[in-house]
């Protein structure tokens, strides 16, 4: 069982069908994200899984989408990371809320 102090969430907002896979912004506790695939059977999901997992050094395993599999909005859990670190690796140093 995963340490809860390693388990970060993430709120995050997808836009589906960009040209690439980029995180955009982190405004207000949100992470905004651009996804390459489009949003059918689980793609745009599975897209931003997969690239979560590698920005961050980390299996697919260990990466959730837990809540809006069929949204725009979700909620992802990122196990083996702290809130800090994820953000770290997620975001450049000195970004502040924009990229």
């Amino acid at each position: 069982m995963p340490d809860p102090q390693n388990i970060t969430r993430l709120q995050v907002q997808v836009r589906p069908n960009a040209p690439k896979n980029e995180i955009t912004s982190y405004i207000d506790g949100w992470l905004h994200i651009k996804i390459a695939a489009p949003p059918l059977k689980g793609k745009a999901n599975k897209e931003l899984v997969a690239f979560l997992s590698r920005k961050l050094g980390i299996a697919k395993s260990n990466v959730n989408v837990i809540k809006g599999q069929t949204a725009r909005k979700k909620l992802i859990t990122v196990d083996s990371l702290s809130h800090e670190d994820t953000l770290k690796a997620l975001l450049p140093p000195q970004s502040g809320k924009l990229l």
